[in-house]
């Protein structure tokens, strides 16, 4: 994405289809339906807004299945009818790039292990979507995007897939993202791949989904599956499920492993849940963890009262719109038992920017070299030298909206025991760990740090590439440092979601979706998206730009 790293390099690069040849057929369009919680503001009702079981979240859905109330294939052919719906027709969302013709099966087979009382866990039979730079063994490619990816059918499972197998998830398909995880130009455009086209945001079409896993909160927002799976490098979990009204959740570096999944960079990828609630994000997080039920079963309203909350004031930003919401979910807090204690300061040092760039170009070319190189024979790239030269071949598809500048600098870098990434990898993470999110939580003694999640959606412009207002939010921090970090809806402005973010120390994990938990019980917030085609469709816009 294209921001000056000056300006707090808001959001580095954001990083982290239904293929050509596959088909489509029929499709039940799905009226209104109502979420369990009310909505900040209420949204004009349009014939896309899901409803039935569809329109609860994952745990509900779990409930459901658990108790006969709905079964797995019946919930995965509403899903897949829905997607034909509202995915290329109707509102023509591009949130997802591949369906797994092996869905239904694997539905199917859930279904008879829960008549035999063999039920796996509380995530079998669930329909889950995968960002596709997720390896599964399913017949689908794993693509990052990227037509020089679109033979990349590995027959391999990621563990976290593996794990989320083996507890029973039906793997329903393959999200759009922003191609290459939003790691190929600093002029790209959030939601974009060359196989999957532009993902839109289903609160407001006109409006930024973000990247890079904008098809997994697009698709979830627009209840397409009950749950996914996305991947963040610097904000690709945060920011999506920021403006797509969504509970996201980028855990500690290291808790969920990142083999089989398309890298940027090791010391900072990860994979992490994308959901409706924050319970629905736990439950998924244990699914993708082997032999992990601990996330979920920890949850409480009360996980707030005695808590010391440090407010990072300093980057709220001042947006007045998103300062009124933060404030609102701050007194919420505080009516559960936290006590807030403002954290004004934290600049990090000189050169922090750069130098957090050039970790990502060094990381990136060493770890798509080796990924590359093993991949299966169908795959003529095998390394970044050769991708760079595949778009430049297929420029017309490839570098129709934005170059690759951030390919050919990283090309050019050496390997990973120059001085120049040594010296750059321990300025950053000492600069977020011991000097910066550890400094501020004991400095202040305080247990978690909170600030807004991100800015107001802008409008997606194919023409200047992302185009973002002042930033908001300190996501960087912990992206960088490794650490978690949790976002949950705190309201909207003019019908644009906008989240929370709750964020702590290495393996802290637990407490932070607790936290954020207690917080969303007591807020009451659920945002279901109006499929408004632009602010315009808003009546005191209409009213106020037309009078």
């Amino acid at each position: 994405m294209t921001h000056n790293f000056s300006a707090a390099l808001g959001a580095l690069l954001l990083a982290a289809c239904v293929t050509p040849s596959q088909s489509r057929e029929g499709g039940e369009l799905y009226e209104e339906g109502e979420p369990s919680f009310g909505q900040a503001e209420a949204s004009p009702v349009g014939p896309y807004e899901a409803s039935g079981w569809l329109a609860r979240s994952l745990p509900e859905i779990s409930e459901a299945i658990i108790h006969g109330e709905v079964t797995s294939v019946q919930l995965t052919q509403a899903y897949l009818d829905r997607i034909a719906a509202i995915d290329r027709a109707g509102p023509s969302l591009q949130a997802i790039i591949a369906l797994n013709p092996d869905a239904l099966g694997q539905a199917a087979a859930a279904d008879a292990r829960r008549a035999n009382g063999q039920m796996r866990s509380p995530v079998d039979g669930v329909p889950i979507l995968l960002k596709d730079n997720i390896e599964t063994l399913d017949p689908m490619a794993t693509t990052a995007g990227s037509l020089a990816l679109k033979d990349n059918i590995t027959g391999r499972d990621s563990p976290l897939v593996a794990s989320l197998r083996a507890d029973g998830a039906v793997i329903l398909g393959k999200a759009n993202l922003s191609q290459w995880a939003n790691f190929r130009s600093n002029f790209s455009l959030s939601g974009w791949s060359s196989v999957g086209g532009q993902v839109r945001n289903p609160h407001m079409l006109d409006r930024n989904p973000c990247g890079s896993s904008s098809g997994t909160g697009a698709a979830l927002a627009a209840s397409l599956a009950a749950g996914g799976v996305g991947t963040e490098t610097n904000g690709s979990i945060i920011c999506p499920s920021n403006v797509n009204g969504l509970v996201g959740f980028k855990p500690t570096v290291g808790l969920i492993p990142q083999a089989g999944i398309i890298p940027i960079s090791p010391s900072q990828d990860t994979a992490g849940p994308m959901e409706k609630t924050v319970r629905g994000a736990a439950m998924l997080l244990d699914a993708m963890i082997p032999g992990e039920d601990t996330f979920s079963a920890a949850l409480s309203p009360d996980a707030l009262r005695g808590v010391r909350v440090g407010v990072l004031r300093a980057a709220q930003g001042t947006n007045p719109d998103i300062t009124a919401r933060f404030d609102a979910a701050l007194e919420v807090l505080k009516a559960q038992g936290a006590e807030l204690v403002d954290v004004t300061e934290y600049d990090p040092p000189e050169g922090f920017w750069p130098a957090s760039l050039l970790v990502l170009e060094y990381e990136f070319k060493a770890s798509l070299n080796t990924y590359l190189a093993s991949a299966p024979s169908a795959v003529t790239v095998r390394s970044l030298s050769d991708v760079i030269a595949f778009n430049q071949a297929n420029a017309a598809e490839e570098l129709a909206l934005f170059g690759q500048d951030l390919f050919e600098a990283s090309d050019a870098l050496g390997p990973l025991t120059d001085k120049a990434y040594k010296d750059a990898l321990a300025l950053v993470q000492s600069a977020t760990r011991e000097k910066g999110i550890d400094r501020l939580l004991v400095t202040h003694k305080v247990d978690v740090l909170v600030a807004p999640s991100g800015p107001i959606a802008p409008r997606t412009d194919p023409v200047n590439g992302d185009v973002w207002p002042e930033w908001a939010g300190a996501g960087w921090a912990p992206a960088i440092a490794g650490y978690p970090n949790l976002t949950v809806p705190m309201g909207d402005v003019h019908a644009i979601p906008v989240g929370i973010s709750f964020m702590g120390t290495k393996n802290s994990d637990a407490r932070i979706l607790g936290y954020g938990f207690a917080y969303e019980q007591a807020s009451g917030i659920r945002l279901a998206p109006g499929y408004l085609e632009t602010a315009e469709a808003r009546p005191e816009i209409r009213e106020a730009m037309i009078p």
